[in-house]
């Protein structure tokens, strides 16, 4: 199997990484991050129009590039090794999957506003009563006349704070547990005032992306904010699960490779009884037991990109088999580099402890390890 990437994809990879190493230092974006405003418009509105990468999972009928799961692998990945906090894949991969695969104009008219940078996208999922099963939702929406109402509580839902649009997972028929009955529901918002009927509480994740909380009260929403069939969502919901799993994997591919080399040339510089701790056979062993681990989570995250417009079946065997490998890899690799840079290693001056946040945190979101056991357990069963 040819895992060379194509020129175009190079150039692409290339174009993302020097617009980043440019104008995205650790510091100004970390201090964005903590202030009132969470991120930075101006880096947003550069990747939709300088490098173009929110157009990039966009059809080209609808004003995108009509990438694929390689162009996503590339993006993520480079966007994982600057330690981006901007939503992209909240948006332009989970998002642009659900109104991708929901059609209609109200989702072709977002897939577009998606591509110029003018729509972002905070996807209302989990609730507090959730189980493992991400189908395991208790919210309702009841048709009354023209509406539907919304009546519920959902629990981080990501990247809620910036979204100028809400997708809502509720129920329409079945019961909690059925995958059946699912619907995505379609709403305008804004954070600083939320729909009539929704209470929303907004909180910083210990990697500096933001996230939130809501309370739906009998929301009152017109039946055309119906995206795709009624009843019918599951089946795009768990595509669009499955490329944001492998978006996370891709990004912290990117993240090792940057916490592997970094953790390399300390070591080659710190210095202790008079030499460099990198001449230290025991410290080179941990060292390279952190490049197999990165290697082993390059080829699962290859695996699952390529897998995913495979079948069903085959798809959730291969972003289980990623998600599982690279929550072992990244906690390896992230415990190991801090530990090999000492106290320091948890410094805000240093990108090595940021990159150990944004891996502890990549561990469980999209479902932990033990969750993608169960998962691929039952995708291989006879």
């Amino acid at each position: 199997m040819d895992f060379t990437l194509t020129d175009e994809q190079t150039m692409l990879r290339d174009a993302v990484q020097s617009y980043l190493a440019g104008r995205y230092p650790l510091v100004e974006s970390r201090s964005a991050a903590r202030s009132a405003e969470r991120w930075q418009p101006a880096v947003w509105q550069a990747f939709a129009a300088e490098l173009g990468i929110l157009a990039a999972l966009v059809p080209e009928s609808l004003g995108g590039l009509g990438g694929g799961p390689e162009e996503m692998m590339v993006i993520t990945e480079a966007l994982g090794g600057t330690l981006v906090v901007e939503p992209y894949t909240g948006t332009a991969v989970v998002g642009a999957a659900l109104v991708r695969g929901s059609g209609g104009a109200a989702a072709d008219a977002l897939c577009a506003s998606i591509a110029e940078g003018g729509a972002r996208i905070a996807f209302a999922l989990t609730e507090p009563e959730s189980g493992r099963e991400p189908w395991d939702v208790g919210t309702t929406a009841v048709r009354d006349g023209d509406d539907y109402v919304l009546t519920g509580v959902k629990i981080v839902v990501g990247d809620l704070p910036l979204a100028t649009h809400l997708i809502v997972a509720a129920r329409t028929a079945g019961e909690r547990l059925d995958r059946e009955g699912l619907s995505l529901f379609l709403l305008d918002f804004d954070a600083a005032t939320p729909p009539t009927g929704i209470t929303a509480h907004y909180f910083r994740t210990i990697d500096d992306h933001h996230t939130g909380d809501l309370e739906l009260a009998g929301v009152r929403v017109p039946a055309s904010a119906l995206l795709g069939v009624e009843g019918g969502a599951w089946e795009v919901v768990e595509r669009a699960l499955d490329d944001g799993t492998a978006a996370v994997c891709s990004e912290a591919v990117g993240i090792m490779r940057r916490v592997v080399a970094e953790t390399v040339e300390y070591a080659k510089q710190r210095r202790q009884f008079g030499v460099p701790i990198g001449s230290f056979q025991a410290l080179q062993h941990r060292m390279v037991d952190m490049s197999l681990e990165l290697e082993q989570a390059v080829a699962a995250t290859y695996l699952a990109v390529l897998n995913l417009d495979a079948d069903p079946r085959t798809r959730r065997r291969a972003v289980s088999a990623a998600k599982i490998t690279i929550a072992r890899a990244a906690r390896f690799v992230g415990q190991n580099a801090v530990q090999l840079h000492g106290g320091m290693g948890m410094t805000e001056e240093l990108a090595i402890g940021h990159c150990f946040k944004r891996l502890t945190a990549i561990e469980t979101e999209f479902g932990s390890a033990t969750d993608h056991l169960r998962r691929y357990a039952e995708a291989t069963a006879d």
